[in-house]
């Protein structure tokens, strides 16, 4: 309860700070619409409050989802966007700070004239603040109306070391990061999945977090799921978010039958679900093996339950390979020292943030700076990454600039 008070302390010092903002520019007005201005900015501000504070008192997984997802959403855009606002302000203080620091000094040490000293804010940083807070916050709301079903084809060439000749241009297909939890309805997936089956796969693959916490999130869309289909085959692996380790279960047995229900809709949709092992997929008498290991972290804030000595095992060293691992830091810290022949990993986790920029030759998100290899693909030696950003959404219901990705592989001899 002390660390939900110390936060709703926080957001609510925030709001008193910007508040000064809205104050100095509305000065110059009437009374009446300095009141309205009030009135509005404290609602917004307690109706948030509120919320998060039964959010702690109350756990907000079992709200209604449109609640949860788009009302929490609105929160984080609005403290989000009031934190551009606090920056300018302290710019502001400091600014005010060392003006009275220097007129004090130059009253006293050097015994100047003396004079009125201002301590007044300077409109301009308020002006400033609130126009740049505007651009987060209308284009964090644009990202949920315009961003979330935007899906868009990535198609790349991959180079695999010793791939047999008639797995040459065989086309696979990568989605990721489904979170069924966050959707309104099947109609957008519907969509994306047309999209996938109009490329006419040979194979496809997914790389974790079917759900957000619960199996009875996928229920609905396992018909949805049946219409992926490949001729040799649909494959999957679990990611953090399918253990339901985000849920204060009432006991161990509850949280296990959600995972045993869970695994079972990954073969009810038709999906073959590698939990740590492999698969050597035939192809006219050529092999290659697929490699599905469990949720496998190089970060402590995720339980890793992934063994890549249990998936690898029984592999040769010379058939080619593939790793689906759904968080990529298993890649650089894990893969490539101790397993130099898998040839090509396939991961998700990050989704870009879904929030960034992304233009031929350039992308930046925030998520670069936690981890190394975020989206698209990466090398080391002979060995490559692809890091998928998600097709669905977790927490931020929309996209900008960050867009759900299916992404098209053409396999190459390297």
């Amino acid at each position: 309860m002390l660390k939900t008070l110390l936060f709703i302390g926080f957001l609510l010092a925030i709001d008193l700070y910007v508040f000064q903002a809205f104050k100095l520019i509305a000065e110059n007005r009437s009374s009446q619409f300095q009141k309205v201005v009030a009135i509005v900015y404290w609602s917004i501000s307690a109706i948030a409050l509120i919320c998060v504070m039964l959010s702690r008192i109350y756990d907000y997984h079992l709200w209604p989802k449109e609640i949860r997802v788009y009302f929490f959403a609105f929160i984080f855009i609005l403290y989000f966007s009031k934190l551009f606002v606090v920056l300018f302000l302290l710019i502001d203080d400091i600014v005010r700070l060392s003006r009275v620091s220097f007129k004090l000094f130059s009253k006293f040490a050097l015994g100047n004239a003396e004079e009125v000293i201002s301590t007044g804010r300077l409109k301009f940083f308020s002006q400033v603040g609130l126009i740049i807070a505007s651009i987060p916050f209308f284009s964090l709301l644009s990202g949920i109306i315009l961003g979330p079903y935007r899906f868009r084809k990535t198609k790349t060439d991959l180079a695999i070391r010793n791939l047999p000749s008639t797995f040459e241009n065989l086309k696979v297909i990568q989605i990721s990061d489904l979170h069924l939890g966050s959707w309104k309805s099947d109609e957008p997936l519907k969509e994306a999945f047309t999209m996938i089956m109009e490329e006419k796969p040979d194979l496809i693959f997914f790389t974790g977090d079917l759900v957000n916490d619960f199996a009875s999130e996928a229920e609905p869309y396992i018909s949805t799921l049946q219409k992926l289909k490949a001729p040799l085959g649909v494959y999957s692996v679990l990611g953090n978010h399918d253990y339901g380790d985000y849920f204060q279960w009432p006991d161990e047995t509850t949280k296990s039958k959600n995972l045993v229900r869970l695994k079972e809709i990954h073969g009810e949709a038709g999906w073959k679900l590698l939990l740590n092992e492999n698969v050597v997929i035939d192809k006219d008498g050529d092999k290659i093996a697929l490699i599905g290991v469990e949720n496998l972290s190089a970060s402590n804030r995720f339980h890793s339950y992934g063994n890549l000595d249990k998936a690898y095992s029984g592999l040769s060293p010379e058939i080619s390979k593939i790793l689906l691992s759904h968080d990529p830091s298993s890649w650089e810290k894990m893969v490539i020292p101790a397993y130099p022949d898998i040839d090509l990993t396939l991961s998700g986790h990050t989704h870009g943030m879904q929030f960034g920029i992304e233009i031929p030759g350039f992308k930046w998100s925030p998520v670069q700076y936690v981890y190394k290899q975020w989206a698209g693909l990466y090398s080391s030696s002979t060995q490559n990454l692809y890091v998928n950003q998600g097709l669905g959404f977790l927490g931020y219901p929309g996209r900008v600039g960050i867009m759900p990705e299916i992404s098209i592989f053409n396999l190459k001899k390297a």
